[in-house]
């Protein structure tokens, strides 16, 4: 009997030994509770698609091992570290936040083991790094295009500019916007918060008493959507403009009727995708999900499919040769549209603009490079 089970054991053993062998681990390093929460679902619900269409890479399952930042920088450190020492990760898909990327990624880099961010916009992210890389456009050319679609689009002449001064995303940013929107001969204000704030009426006083004709905060979701609730009820008619970090539904569970008129550069949008995957991912997504994906989901889907690639084009999972090959993605057709790695490991695509119209998040415009 004690012999029967040994055997039973070592096979098992064996077979387990087996499966490890035939898959490819690959480390998913995300907020999925705390404050950015609905960031990293929305994310995650892009790669699972991502998944499902390409479950496999070199004829082995591909593996995703989920670590849970807690919205926090230094767990964002601890993630990283947990999936390459004791997951045996080859690649993470990570960060979100820019300020987790750069505390995630310098670990990343130590250790030699390449790190993929679908939507760290801030440049710092992988400045100075050659195994960090992003699927995302970085933020100069997102303030860029901000700046013009408040000058051209909205004929703003002045600018209020709310900067949440702990996020190195929010900071980057707005300087980027007012670098280009003065350049262009507007005039901006400043105002400052800190992320969990919820009482922004002095600020917001401030502001109005400047008669702005658009106001830019670009941070994220539940911040805008508090501030945009009390400057309407301050009588602020005007519009609200951000960046990408305004796109989660819960934007307009919290702020209501108050975020109708909230422009935003975003990545993608479910209703205007322009390449043949796009069109097929926002099927899948449909199905799968019941509902339209968000540019976060589209951008985890390419990030996805962008790490599937390199190790294709790598024939290998071996970190340094994955890392080599994503620097060297040309042209490649993801869901937010064609995508080229610079040799700074930044993403070169083109932006888009939607507007909440109703509660929902409609397209306005592409801005390309």
């Amino acid at each position: 009997m004690k012999k029967a089970l040994l055997l039973i054991s070592i096979a098992l053993l064996m077979v387990s030994v087996m499966f490890g062998a035939e898959s490819v681990k690959i480390g998913v390093a995300f907020p999925m509770t705390g404050g950015i929460a609905a960031f990293g679902q929305m994310t995650l619900n892009g790669v699972k698609v991502a998944q499902s269409l390409y479950p496999t890479v070199l004829g082995k399952k591909i593996e995703l091992i989920v670590a849970d930042n807690r919205s926090d920088k230094t767990e964002a450190a601890n993630v990283v570290s947990r999936l390459i020492d004791y997951n045996h990760v080859v690649a993470i898909i990570g960060e979100i936040a820019s300020s987790h990327s750069l505390a995630g990624g310098s670990i990343a880099e130590k250790k030699h083991v390449p790190m993929l961010s679908p939507a760290s916009t801030n440049p710092l992210v992988t400045q100075g790094k050659h195994y960090v890389f992003r699927a995302c456009f970085i933020d100069p050319f997102q303030g860029h295009v901000a700046a013009v679609f408040a000058h051209n689009y909205l004929k703003a002449k002045t600018a209020v500019v709310f900067t949440d001064v702990v996020q190195d995303y929010s900071v980057g940013l707005a300087n980027f916007f007012i670098k280009d929107f003065t350049a262009m001969g507007g005039k901006v204000y400043r105002e400052f918060y800190q992320s969990g704030d919820q009482d922004f009426s002095a600020q917001l006083t401030d502001a109005l008493g400047k008669h702005p004709d658009v106001i830019y905060v670009p941070g994220y979701y539940p911040e805008i959507a508090l501030m945009a609730r009390q400057a309407r009820q301050l009588g602020y008619t005007g519009p609200f403009l951000a960046g990408d970090g305004a796109e989660a539904p819960e934007l307009v569970k919290i702020g209501g009727d108050a975020v109708n008129g909230v422009y935003y550069t975003s990545h993608f949008n479910a209703d205007a995708p322009f390449t043949k995957i796009g069109k097929e991912f926002v099927a899948k997504y449909k199905e799968m999900y019941k509902e339209s994906p968000s540019a976060l989901a589209a951008l985890g889907f390419d990030a996805y499919l962008l790490l599937r690639n390199a190790i294709q084009r790598a024939n290998s999972t071996n970190p340094e040769k994955i890392a080599e090959a994503l620097r060297n993605t040309k042209h490649f057709e993801g869901a937010t549209g064609y995508i080229t790695i610079d040799k700074y490991g930044n993403t070169i695509k083109s932006a888009v603009v939607n507007v909440v119209k109703n509660g929902k998040f409609t397209y306005v415009t592409t801005i390309n490079p």
